[in-house]
């Protein structure tokens, strides 16, 4: 159940309008990495949380409902960096802009100037926020149906990214602006996009095992080989040197990868090396994660009658048992 406060959740403000900059603030509103997007990718990867993990069911909610709201505080903004468009559009007659053009060639140039930095709100939306990115690209879905993924630590890894890529969208979208007030509010979305960060990594860590993500472990002759496919300067790193991250193993660099897949008959006459994991051990792990994540799932999501409220199982639950 959804509620509607009609006051934002930040105090959003602009000195004065500016079309230019409320079209690029449409990147926010209707962009790949923009408040739209991101309420409805943690909205929809909920749904599968809800039975298995109730708890990151509650955690993703809420940050989709607070993502909502901030889709709510951009589009405030870029109304009041519009304010006066809508009006000046509805001059239908003898004052309208395009009857203007007629007064020489600058008048002229400036329209066309204005409808170059924001076409959607001369040419279409009539000075409201429209659901495209700043170059009027319509929103699409295609932005998020690869991060419902149906693993939660699949999902928790892709949001983690998400919200990197918005965190660094405000960053850099506060670099047109001078308006104090307009930054003050992309100051607050920003940080809140570094406080998500933080609560899906604290969500994700909090689902042990989670690496590799899914069920079945990776092929212990494959997981720790580094193929060095570039001549020149070699460059060695934590990456491709030392102890994996996750693993512990220890990186083995193959220099030649040529020689190396052609010695080995393409990678498939070789033993496990600078780990001690072995195939059979993997194997063991595959099938005891496999019925551990399965029952997990089956214990949690029964087969029968399904009732998705709380407050309707609890009620349910009160009347069977005064029968």
């Amino acid at each position: 159940m959804f509620y509607h406060v009609k006051d934002l959740q930040f105090n959003a403000r602009v000195s004065k309008p500016d079309p230019a900059f409320a079209t690029l603030l449409l990147e926010q509103f209707g962009g790949a990495n923009g408040e739209l997007a991101a309420a409805l990718r943690y909205f929809g990867q909920a749904f599968g949380a809800r039975s298995p993990f109730p708890d990151k069911y509650d955690l993703l909610m809420d940050i989709a409902t607070e993502e909502f709201s901030h889709l709510e505080i951009v589009g405030a903004t870029i109304q009041m960096l519009l304010q006066g468009i809508n009006g000046d559009l509805k001059k239908a007659a003898d004052e309208s802009e395009i009857m203007q053009m007629l007064d020489g060639k600058k008048s002229k140039e400036e329209l066309i100037h204005k409808a170059m930095i924001a076409p959607q709100f001369l040419a279409s939306s009539g000075g409201g926020p429209a659901y495209t990115n700043s170059q009027g690209v319509p929103w699409s879905a295609a932005y998020i149906n690869g991060d419902c993924n149906g693993d939660l630590t699949v999902d928790l890894r892709s949001d983690i990214a998400a919200e990197s890529r918005a965190k660094i969208t405000y960053e850099y979208l506060l670099q047109f602006t001078d308006d104090p007030y307009v930054k003050e509010t992309l100051n607050f979305l920003m940080t809140r996009e570094v406080a998500h960060f933080q609560m899906f990594e604290a969500a994700l860590e909090s689902i042990q095992p989670n690496f590799p993500p899914g069920v079945l472990q990776s092929d212990p002759r494959y997981s720790n080989l580094y193929f060095n496919m570039s001549s020149g300067a070699d460059i060695r790193g934590p990456w491709n040197e030392s102890e994996s991250s996750q693993l512990g193993e220890t990186w083995q660099y193959i220099d030649d990868p040529v020689s190396y897949v052609l010695e080995t008959n393409g990678l498939t006459d070789i033993s496990p090396r600078g780990t001690a994991r072995t195939l059979q051990g993997v194997e063991e792990i595959d099938h005891g994660m496999s019925a551990q994540r399965s029952e997990e799932i089956n214990m949690a999501v029964p087969i029968g009658e399904q009732v998705w409220s709380q407050s309707a199982k609890e009620n349910g639950s009160k009347r069977r048992s005064k029968k």
